[in-house]
């Protein structure tokens, strides 16, 4: 089977704009995307950079923007956007981050605003000796937060970015409701500066994104909510406001 791959390729030591440059391959239907671009990079251009690691849908490192969808490169089967003998597949670096070259971006943004949310243990009380017990019931609270793989994927695709850069974004939210929902955690208390802010969780406007691109089909917006109504339980059991804006409550 042979396909074209349409690659946007930029260097910003030689200046210029992004341009797409095209790569013919051939390749098994059931061969990944990632072996397409790793068949371009050993034996068409070097210079082609993008990110890996593991190759196996773990790390996340080789998110990007596959015919106009955040994916894995390394999960998604060359059968899955190329229908037939001679289609073209378009792979674009992530959004709403800086591109370094070619398909590598610059997450540094991205992680400032994941270590924002504290995304560690903030423990609720002392333990002296042995471990926190916790329930599987308790565990399974949640369990779906603790998912993530940090890929950038639904930071990509969150289209509230498009006009506030300052949002804090879906996945930082996710990891702050691992824990704002662990028992053993101070939660909420511990995060509620950076979570109730006019660039926290309130920006988000339930469009869903995060979650159709999530690579581990973690139910983003869901998480999201269920912080929102965290944080309006608390700030109404002491007779506080949001920062929720006004036009929103109504």
């Amino acid at each position: 089977m042979k396909i074209t791959l349409e690659i946007q390729r930029y260097n910003p030591e030689t200046g210029g704009e992004p341009r797409i440059q095209s790569f013919p391959v051939t390749v098994e239907p059931t061969d990944r995307i990632l072996d397409a671009l790793m068949e371009i990079s050993r034996n068409q251009d070097g210079t082609l950079v993008f990110r890996k690691s593991c190759a196996h849908g773990v790390c996340g490192s080789d998110a990007m923007r596959i015919n106009g969808k955040e994916r894995l490169a390394c999960k998604t089967l060359v059968q899955d956007v190329a229908e037939a003998d001679g289609a073209t597949v378009r792979i674009e670096p992530l959004r709403h981050l800086p591109v370094q070259r070619d398909l590598m971006v610059d997450q540094s943004g991205f992680f400032e605003k994941f270590r924002s949310v504290k995304p560690f243990l903030v423990p609720a009380e002392e333990v002296e000796e042995k471990e926190y017990i916790q329930s599987p019931e308790q565990r399974a609270i949640f369990d779906e937060a603790t998912k993530c793989i940090n890929c950038s994927a639904c930071y990509s695709a969150c289209p509230i970015l498009e006009k506030n850069p300052k949002f804090l974004g879906p996945a930082a939210i996710v990891q702050a409701a691992r824990f704002v929902f662990d028992s053993r955690d101070k939660g909420l208390e511990a995060r509620l500066g950076i979570l109730d802010d006019p660039n926290g969780v309130w920006p988000c406007e339930n469009h869903f994104e995060c979650t159709r691109v999530c690579p581990r089909e973690i139910k983003i917006t869901k998480l999201i909510n269920l912080t929102k109504r965290e944080i309006k339980k608390y700030r109404e059991a002491r007779g506080e406001e949001t920062a929720e804006p006004k036009e929103a409550k109504q």
